[in-house]
């Protein structure tokens, strides 16, 4: 995985377990993987999980905090 300058270590795997443990994704969770995925400074695999999260979302399974 790649980083950009000056940006905070992104903690893919981290984001996944709090919004499946939590059953929502949070803000700050958002603006990071919002970040990121502007930025294209991930893998292919991490997208893939991106998507699966995005997915979810979309099917009700996890929530966005407002």
């Amino acid at each position: 995985m790649q980083y950009i300058v000056g940006l905070p270590q992104f903690n893919l795997s981290e984001i996944c377990f709090q919004a499946w443990k939590g059953g929502l994704i949070r803000e700050e969770h958002r603006q990071e993987l919002r970040s990121v995925l502007l930025n294209d400074t991930i893998s292919e695999p991490d997208c893939r999980i991106i998507n699966r999260l995005l997915y979810a979302v979309r099917r009700g399974w996890l929530g966005v905090e407002d």
